[in-house]
This record gives structure tokens, sequence and C-alpha cells, in this order.
């Protein structure tokens, strides 16, 4: 649901937008308490979040959650509505610690010093991929072969512009002695270019963490981890158009019919590197305040991108070419700062926030022999920008055994221009008793983004696609 506008066309910038868009995979409790986990700590998100919080657990906890995803689009594009949806099941987190109390002298006051080192490794799923989106109408401006045109004048060995040339969707006409590539498409009163844009992608992030937490005097917790992080992200584009091409024959032009499909998959893996340090300090018993810094990722990338042709004229012949290319490249995502506050009322509850600061401008990505970045790592400084990401909650204990959660997130517009702010609700319940925890979260997310399907500069179409996502959370957890 990341906001990515401008061109669909391959261009990685986009992709270091899109993998440096992750958020703490975490249990089905902080889901509920909107992912602030920075202060609270005791929980298993801690592998993955804030590794000071593995300071507080005073007996080793295992768990798994499991999720169901329910992604809705709604695409409007030249005054028409298409809607669209994906629904998926993961397994978002799996984790365990183990609680190691560390041996003081005999004598000693065993309140006081470094009580405990606790060990903690857990797998979370840190992005999402899926989802279908689409939208399309009747353009009466533009056609994405004047994008053709546009590419064969301002470049004679472009690939797509010969394949647009040899499909008689384009052509070279001479202008008053200057000679130029326009389109063959007919846009007037009573013609038009009827477009449709197919969007599938499916995949996602997810690290696999080892973390250290420890607890000194009950008033001092510190911790470490090590992420390794993997990406296996699936896209596929299908824009169709159809209306009337003019074609010359001989002396005359005709009028005839065409269907055409340029279609683009993307294909990436990618293995990354991460390190993550944390600490929560508790001035008074009921006060927790936590800090959390995440290093960048550094990734080695594997890419394949393959795009196709393929053109159908009435009366005339059916074209199609097609291209694979692959690519190995290295990306560094940003860092992360966060710091959070949690504040407990004995017995009853507590309150929380997180804000954490990312600047997406400082991901970059390497150069080698193959790939020249310095047009895509230009794109990231003038394209995106610093964000805020903001996450608020509450836990209320409700009797002996039961617990009430609500929290609300927001995560910052990585985009100077268009994009939107990721806006979440969540809501749970939670059940504890003996070794066993069962705990339940319903989670709801809105935001928008400004997609254009081709560029031919201040005409380009543009299409809002809205965003929502209902998930389902839930975690089971055994303590020994």
């Amino acid at each position: 649901m990341v906001a990515i506008a401008k061109s669909s066309f391959a261009q990685y910038s986009q992709d270091a937008l899109r993998f440096s868009t992750t958020q703490p995979g975490s249990t089905a409790r902080i889901k509920a308490i909107g992912n602030a986990n920075v202060a609270v700590g005791g929980d298993l998100t801690s592998v993955s979040g804030n590794p000071a919080g593995l300071g507080f657990f005073t007996r080793s906890e295992i768990s798994v959650t499991p999720e169901y995803d329910m992604f809705k689009s709604k695409g409007d594009y030249l005054g028409t509505t298409t809607n669209d949806s994906k629904n998926t099941g993961n397994l978002n987190n799996a984790a365990a610690v183990f609680y190691s109390r560390l041996n003081t002298a005999r004598g000693a006051d065993k309140s006081q010093g470094w009580l405990s080192l606790n060990f903690g490794l857990g797998f979370s799923r840190t992005n999402d991929f899926y989802n279908n989106s689409t939208y399309g109408g009747n353009n009466t401006l533009s056609s994405i072969t004047d994008y053709y045109a546009d590419r064969a004048n301002s470049s004679g060995t472009d690939l797509l512009a010969d394949w647009a040339y040899g499909h008689k969707l384009i052509d070279l006409y001479n202008n008053n002695g200057n000679e130029a590539y326009a389109s063959n498409v007919i846009i007037d009163n009573n013609s038009t270019a009827l477009q449709r844009n197919v969007i599938t992608r499916t995949g996602g992030q997810s690290e696999f963490n080892l973390a250290l937490g420890a607890n000194y005097s009950n008033k001092f917790y510190i911790g470490g981890s090590l992420g390794i992080a993997t990406i296996r992200y699936n896209s596929s584009q299908v824009f169709t158009e159809s209306g009337d091409v003019s074609l010359r024959e001989g002396t005359t032009d005709v009028t005839r019919g065409f269907q055409s499909a340029f279609v683009q998959d993307q294909v990436t893996r990618g293995t990354g590197a991460n390190i993550k340090l944390g600490m929560i300090y508790k001035p008074v018993e009921a006060l927790r305040l936590g800090f959390n810094f995440t290093s960048p990722t550094w990734y080695n990338m594997e890419d394949t991108y393959r795009e196709s042709l393929s053109t159908n004229i009435t009366g005339d012949n059916s074209y199609r070419n097609n291209e694979t290319y692959a690519l190995n490249y290295d990306l560094r995502t940003p860092l992360k700062v966060a710091g959070g506050i949690a504040y407990f009322f004995k017995n009853y509850g507590f309150i929380t926030g997180d804000v954490e600061y990312v600047d997406y401008s400082s991901a970059k990505l390497m150069t080698n022999d193959s790939y020249d970045a310095s047009f895509d790592n230009g794109n990231i400084r003038t394209f995106y920008k610093g964000a805020v990401n903001t996450r608020l909650g509450a836990e209320a204990r409700l009797g002996k055994f039961a617990y009430l959660r609500g929290g609300y997130n927001i995560f910052g517009n990585p985009m100077r221009d268009n994009g939107s702010t990721i806006k979440t609700a969540s809501g749970g319940l939670g059940f504890r008793s003996g070794h066993y925890s069962l705990d339940a979260t319903y989670l709801h997310s809105t935001g928008s983004n400004t997609f254009y399907p081709y560029e031919i500069g201040d005409a380009s179409p543009s299409a809002t696609l809205r965003n929502t996502s209902d998930n389902l959370y839930l975690t089971l957890s055994y303590r020994f």
C-alpha cells in the first residue's frame, strides 16, 4: 500500500522505495496497539523490534502468529472507477525467547546489577506485496503510442519504439521538412483510445532475527539483534489499448481497428542484513522510555525484467515482440531511529506511543559493471523525502484473564509530490491463563497513490488508486 508514483516502466528507484518501507514484524498483541513496541518490552515482538524488551522476560516463551489479509483497490481513471481485490493468508510472526538468570554472589542483593541475559530468535514478515489493482477508461486526449513516438524521437536505438514502429502503431512523418515519429492512433470526436491497466503483485519481505536483551537492576534494559532479510517480489502489468489507427496504403490512408497489449513482468529476489540496537529505561516503576536504532539493510538483488508488445490490426497482421533483461545490483535502505514512551497503570493496563524517522531520500543503489545507478539515485533524491511514522496504543485489563486493546498508526508519506500517508486503526482482545495466552487483532488500513501509466509531458494521464486493507492476526503463546 506504499504510495509510489510516476512512470510504471522499469525504474529501480521505485524498487528502492518499495523495499525500504518495512514495518516491524510483531505479535497480535502489538499489532492491536498500533504496532507501538519501542517502550513496552516483555513481548516477543522485541526479537524483531526493540531488542532491549527481551530483558523484561522472567520466563522462556514461544509464539506463532498467522494472518489473513483482505486487500481492496478502487482505481479512478479518466472518469471511470474500477474495483479489484486480493485475499491471502501468511505466517506473520514466529518467535521464541529463552530466559537466563545471571548468577549473583552469595548474600548479594538479587535485585541489583545485571540480573538476566535473554536470547531470542524469530521470523517476521515486514512487508506484504500481495495486491491486485485495475483501472481503465476512454482516453480522448492521448494514446500510449504517443509515448512510443516520444521514445523513438529521443533515442534512435530504443527497442520498444522499434517494436511500435514495426507494429504500425507509430510512423515517421515529414512536417514542413522536419521528420519525426508520431502516433498512428486516431484521437478525435469520433474515435478514442480505450485503455485498461491490470496490475498483479505477489510476495513479501521478511527477516530472521537473532537477539540478546539484558536487565540491569530492573531499571535499565539494553539489547541488540542481527537481522537476515529476504525479498521476494513478483509484479505483472498488462496495459491494453484499442481503437482506430490510420495506415498509409500506397497513396491513400485507411482506417483500421486495433488492439495492443504492453506487458511488463518483474521477478526480484534479494538477501540482506542489518543490526538493531535498543534500550529502555524506567525512571519510576510506572514509566518506560525507549529508544531503538535500525541500521540500513544492505541487500544484494537479482532482478529479471521481461517486456513484450503484441498488436492485432483488423484486416492486417498480428505482431508480437518480447525481451528479457537480467540484472544483479546492491541496494542500501535508509536507517531508522525511533523513540517511545509507555505509562503503566498498576493492575489496569498501559498507554504507549512511538515516533520513528526514516529519510527515504538516503536510500542508495550501487553502480556496478552492468548497471549505472546515477540516474536512479538522482530520482531517489528528487522524488523521495524524510517521513515520520507515529504509533499510538493502549491496553486495558478486563478482570483476571482478559485484555482489551486498541491502536492507531500513521505511516508518513515518503513522496515529495503525490502519494499519501497510510493510516491504520486496530483493535484486539487477549486472554492469558497459566502457561498459555491467545491474542486476536483486527487491523484496517487506508491509503492512496497517483499512478502514471505512461509519460508524455504535461499531457500524461493519471490514475488515483485508493487502497484498503483489512487484516486478521492470531497469536498463540506458551510460557515455560
